[in-house]
């Protein structure tokens, strides 16, 4: 990578934790606090009965305070990623993250706690005495081997798990790794030999691991900087390493690696020799984890051992070990059943729950939930993606149940199959809602053009799409300038190696496509000249060309400009009597579920029609996303008291569509709060014929539309997919200037859907 990439990288990642605000964490109220009862009931008088409540039973405080869901991220600064010893403070951004992952992947709350104590008895002092704040303790980049003697007092005095992240979080995912690559090798752990290097505390807790795997005692060998840990060697000897003390007279890991199975790396760069690799054993398993850079690189391994078995702790190659597949769920499992420690048979369960999930059925459910991408059990697919969402279910569900099994759960669950149905339900919404998208859009690889090719949130798209999903992008765009730029941000992708490029100023097809503009518009007023002016200048006519010619399948506009103008071109293209805009909807996705918004963006005032066509078109996408529609015709009337304004238009609307039977569920006219709160539109229209609350909700003007996006986007912090422009067959979307990389990405599945999979 250049370092002028490797400054824009850097400079992004400063950008990301500094604004909108800095740092990544906030504290927010779970209760109302938005009067006097409230207060009454939040602190004097009604908090001493949850005081009181506690002081008789302990275990009350998991009901009536956060400390069940509630994790203190602990760390001195002593051994920081593979920065060493960079003091507390300058460790705060590492365990800011490390909660942040707590809360995405398994909903757990986090404080990150710096501590200034480099004593490891005295850190362990201050340690245990939070345990009546919190439910569990994940100890973080403390340097060994002071870090086993802060685990090994708090495990002992503490009545709440303690887990050292960076000794058994790495050792449980090493662990899952090296169970399925023995399996894809045909070798079991009572026969093979291993070979590590790394005696830190990382290191002795994956040799620990395998132990606890089957692996023999006998057929360790552990080298460290100083060569083979053996019996009576004396330099730089821990308790820890001297359990794995070999009676040989071997000294180098060049003399012990012959023959050896597995070699387990937790040291540093060019530790591991192609020539080594090649005196291993028939499909040799190589796990080479340094970061940033291996004991040896893939390839060097390759070169010598085809069949090998690799694993790094890189994202850019396959089967990275990273500790986020375990410890928010093994935390999540332990949590939820009120587990003392974190003992053995809950990290064995955490390896066997990860390693079960890499080789279940992956087509459909684990493809869809990794937007697209295909995975399949083998060499190069030997543990789940951290992006999962079954992770949760199937790992947490199996740690709470070994909890129980092996006594140390003070609130067992009833029912563990209800248990896992709930967290499946709770992590990841929007790559849950968006999985039947994606499934879809699978059934076929869909060409799109993206207008505006040389944004760089399209350029990010497009690698995410070729990395995720079976799409082709197409660009438009200067050549040149999306060169640079790719480079500028550190993408892998290049045009006309990775996505076709057109360029508009020059194009050997220039001529054909303002003939094919000019041949649509000729009795519109559009004369040559001006059609060569538009498909010289206008990206977004020259996308719709590429479609209505069948150059591409769909297209994407819209990251700039006027909806309407944009809107206005892709009609006169691809528009006739049977394709028209029906509308926008939108998709938020808002904490406690999606909420469809429409029209957004195509009708000022829409018509009855104009009103019945949204309602129509809006059902049918609702069910794309593998949701039942339940429609609200919304308005300042409510159940006809008024007669101006969009009422009656809506009232008309009804008409239209009470004309003929419906396979979905609508109502109206209604305001915004009867739509959503069931108990109120009870009380107003006791007949109504909605069910529930409203997953859609339709407005008569897209000032209103607008707006209710708008604010749930900002301060709701709403997820979007969309707008998604009805009508045209899925040949045309517009986007909005607001729209992430993330969202073009979505809207390219949506785009990539054949319209005969939804109708």
């Amino acid at each position: 990578m250049s370092d002028t990439a490797q400054e824009s990288l850097r400079q992004a990642a400063l950008f990301y934790h500094e604004n909108p605000k800095p740092g990544k964490l906030e504290i927010r109220a779970t209760k109302p606090l938005a009067n006097g009862r409230d207060l009454s009931r939040a602190y004097s008088p009604g908090v001493a009965e949850a005081c009181t409540e506690i002081q008789a039973d302990p275990k009350a405080a998991a009901r009536y305070t956060a400390r069940g869901n509630l994790v203190a991220v602990v760390s001195n600064g002593t051994a920081v990623l593979g920065l060493g010893n960079i003091g507390p403070l300058a460790s705060k951004p590492v365990m800011e993250g490390k909660a942040v992952l707590f809360k995405k992947f398994a909903n757990i709350d986090c404080f990150d706690i710096e501590l200034n104590e480099p004593d490891p008895e005295k850190l362990a002092d201050i340690v245990c005495a939070m345990e009546p704040t919190f439910g569990a303790i994940n100890l973080e980049d403390i340097k060994a081997p002071d870090c086993f003697i802060v685990e090994k007092i708090c495990r002992e005095r503490m009545n709440i798990p303690v887990f050292h992240d960076d000794q058994h979080g790495t050792a449980i995912v090493v662990g899952a790794a090296a169970l399925n690559a023995l399996h894809v090798a045909g070798k079991s752990f009572e026969d093979i030999k291993v070979v590590s290097t790394g005696g830190g505390a990382a290191g002795i807790a994956c040799l620990n691991m395998l132990l606890k795997l089957g692996v023999k005692r006998e057929n360790v060998w552990l080298c460290d900087i100083h060569g083979l840990v053996h019996e009576g060697r004396e330099e730089d000897m821990t308790p820890q390493k001297a359990a794995f003390a070999q009676k040989s007279e071997l000294r180098t890991l060049d003399e012990v690696i012959e023959g050896a199975d597995l070699f387990l790396g937790l040291s540093g760069p060019g530790v591991l020799k192609p020539e080594q690799v090649a005196r291993m054993s028939d499909a040799p398993i190589v796990f080479a984890l340094a970061n940033p850079t291996p004991e040896i690189m893939p390839d060097a391994v390759r070169s010598v051992a085809p069949d090998a078995i690799i694993a790094t702790g890189r994202s850019d190659f396959p089967n990275q070990v990273n500790n986020v597949l375990c410890f928010p769920f093994i935390f999540r499992g332990a949590l939820d059943v009120g587990a003392t420690e974190i003992n053995d048979d809950m990290a064995v369960a955490c390896v066997e729950g990860i390693a079960a999930l890499a080789r279940a059925t992956t087509s459909a459910e684990a493809a869809a939930a990794y937007h697209g991408e295909q995975l399949t059990f083998g060499r190069d697919y030997l543990i789940p993606k951290p992006f999962d969402p079954r992770l949760s279910a199937v790992v947490s569900s199996a740690v709470a149940k070994a909890a129980m099994d092996s006594g140390v759960a003070e609130r067992p669950l009833d029912d563990i199959q209800a248990y896992k149905e709930r967290l499946n339900q709770s992590v990841f919404k929007s790559a849950l809602l968006m999985r039947p998208v994606f499934e879809a859009a699978r059934t076929a690889s869909r060409r799109i053009v993206f207008s505006e090719g040389e944004d760089e949130r399209v350029l990010r798209s497009a690698q995410a799409i070729l990395e995720e999903t079976t799409e082709h992008p197409i660009l438009i765009g200067r050549p040149e300038v999306i060169e640079a730029r790719c480079e500028r941000m550190g993408l892998e992708i290049r045009p006309g190696r990775d996505f076709h490029v057109v360029n508009p100023q020059d194009d050997p097809r220039y001529r054909d496509y303002w003939e094919t503009y000019h041949r649509l518009m000729a009795r519109r007023g559009v004369t040559p000249d001006l059609a060569r002016a538009i498909l010289r200048t206008n990206t977004t006519a020259i996308a719709a060309i590429m479609v209505h010619r069948e150059e591409a399948d769909s297209m994407i506009c819209g990251t700039f400009g006027e909806y309407r103008w944009h809107l206005n071109y892709i009609t006169q293209v691809l528009g006739n009597e049977g394709l028209r805009p029906q509308g926008a909807l939108s998709l938020m996705i808002l904490e406690d579920g999606p909420l469809f918004l429409a029209d957004t963006q195509v009708w000022t005032e829409p018509s009855p029609e104009q009103i019945a066509e949204t309602v129509i078109g809006a059902a049918r996408h609702v069910r794309r996303f593998g949701l039942l529609p339940k429609i609200a015709l919304c308005s300042r009337s409510q159940f006809g008291n008024q007669a101006d304004g969009s009422g009656p238009r809506i009232r008309a609307a009804l008409e239209i569509l009470d004309s003929q039977p419906r396979d979905f569920i609508y109502e109206g006219e209604m305001h915004v709060d009867s739509a959503l709160d069931p108990e109120l539109r009870e009380r107003l229209m006791p007949e109504n014929r909605m069910e529930g609350a409203a997953n859609v909700l339709i407005f008569a003007q897209a000032d209103a539309a607008s707006g209710v996006r708008n604010i749930l986007r900002l301060k709701a912090g709403a997820l979007e997919v969309g707008p998604i422009l009805m009508g045209l067959g899925n040949r045309a979307h517009i986007v909005t200037p607001s729209i992430t990389s993330r969202g073009l990405l979505n809207m390219a599945a949506v785009a990539g859907t054949p319209v005969a999979s939804y109708g």
